[in-house]
């Protein structure tokens, strides 16, 4: 089993919904594989989920959906 680098927990595979930042825009991402460690939450991500993550967002697809966030500031 692999360990996180960080705390030594446990990692796990999982499909995860991914905050994508890119020029200035904010994607969400579905289904993305990761590695996620079960202690301290940290996420890794395989070079080709990288890949493809940048592939989407920049070929600018119509989103499957849209979600309004809310916006603060301290």
């Amino acid at each position: 089993m692999k360990r996180c680098p960080f705390c030594r927990g446990p990692i796990e595979q999982r499909h995860i919904e991914h905050v994508h930042r890119w020029q200035g825009r904010l994607y969400i991402l579905r289904n993305v594989p990761a590695e996620v460690c079960t202690q301290c939450g940290e996420v890794f991500f395989a070079p080709d989920a990288l890949k493809a993550m940048d592939e989407i967002v920049m070929s600018r697809p119509k989103p499957q959906s849209r979600r309004s966030v809310p916006v603060f500031s301290l």
